[in-house]
C-alpha cells in the first residue's frame, strides 16, 4: 500500500511543472548620449539602468509572448545610424588573419593561405596522403592522383596554423 503511495507521489513530482531555473537577470544599460548596452553584471552610476526579462519560454507552452513594440524616439534625439560599434569577435585560433569570407573563397577555390587551420586545409584538398612532423610541426603532403602528377606539402606551425612562405 505505501509502495503505491509512493508511485502516485514520484509520478505527480515529474509531472509537476518545473520552475524556469536558467533565467538570468540582463540588465539594460542606457549612457547619457543614448547608446545602449546589455550586460549581466550591472550599470554604471552614470548610465540609467532596466532590468530586461530573459526568460526564453519553451514554444506551445501556452504563455503569450508580446512582440517588438515599435521605436518611438524623441523628436529631439540625433542618432547616427552609420556608426559600427564592435563589442568582441570570435578568435580563430590562428590570429585572424583571414575573414570568413577570405577564408571560404580559399577552400572554395582550393587555394591555401597563411592563417588556415589544419580543417580548413582539409575541407579544401581533402584528406592528406601522407602525415609527417618534426620539431613540434606537422605537414600534410597531398600527391596527385593521375600519372606523374605533382605534389603539394602544407606546413603548420605548433599551434596548427598554415605557416608562411
Amino acid at each position: 500500500m505505501q509502495g503505491r503511495h509512493f508511485a502516485a507521489l514520484f509520478t505527480a513530482a515529474l509531472l509537476y511543472p518545473i520552475q524556469d531555473s536558467s533565467a538570468a537577470s540582463v540588465f539594460r544599460c542606457v549612457d547619457a548620449d543614448g547608446h545602449i548596452t546589455f550586460t549581466r553584471h550591472g550599470c554604471n552610476s552614470e548610465q540609467e539602468q532596466h532590468l530586461q526579462d530573459a526568460r526564453n519560454h519553451t514554444p506551445s507552452s501556452g504563455k503569450a509572448i508580446p512582440l517588438a513594440a515599435p521605436n518611438r524616439r524623441a523628436s529631439g534625439t540625433a542618432t547616427n545610424p552609420g556608426e559600427l560599434v564592435i563589442v568582441g569577435q570570435q578568435e580563430d585560433g590562428c590570429g585572424n588573419l583571414l575573414t570568413s569570407s577570405e577564408r571560404r573563397q580559399a577552400i572554395i577555390r582550393k587555394e591555401i593561405r597563411r592563417g588556415m587551420s589544419r580543417a580548413d586545409v582539409e575541407s579544401s584538398l581533402g584528406k592528406p596522403d601522407r602525415v609527417t612532423a618534426s620539431n613540434g610541426q606537422q605537414r600534410y603532403h597531398y600527391r596527385e592522383k593521375r600519372k606523374g602528377g605533382s605534389s603539394r606539402q602544407v606546413s603548420f606551425d605548433e599551434a596548427g596554423c598554415v605557416k608562411g612562405k
